[in-house]
């Protein structure tokens, strides 16, 4: 995908309207984890700034929504990722178009980014 937009809103506009849907609520969600949190564009996705250190980022294709929390993000809940079987590798995981975005887990894992990031600012 060449990278033709500079806000988030240019990014989900590029995906069919059940797609959008989800990624607007996925930021939402994100949004809703903190109150100073900075949108950008990165790897030409939509990411997420706290504290001025990348947080976590997002993208949409055409079977899946990837969700990248970095390595300890992955990491610390594969056993989380297994149960629910997603597919998952070092950085990203992967949560299926077909079915809800997992609200719960990626306000768990956002949250655990933060008190990383936090916990390296202190």
């Amino acid at each position: 995908m060449k990278n033709t937009f500079t806000t988030i809103n240019d990014y989900i506009l590029l995906f069919p309207l059940e797609v959008q849907e989800k990624l607007l609520d996925l930021r939402k969600m994100i949004h809703s984890q903190a109150s100073d949190l900075e949108e950008y564009i990165g790897y030409q996705m939509p990411a997420f700034k706290y504290k001025g250190k990348p947080l976590v980022y997002f993208a949409g294709y055409k079977k899946h929504i990837g969700f990248y929390p970095g390595a300890e993000g992955i990491k610390n809940f594969e056993k989380d990722f297994k149960e629910r079987q997603y597919k998952y590798s070092k950085g990203a995981v992967q949560f299926p178009i077909d079915v809800d975005v997992p609200v719960d887990l990626i306000s768990k894992i956002v949250q655990f980014r933060i008190a990383q990031i936090d916990q390296k600012k202190s």
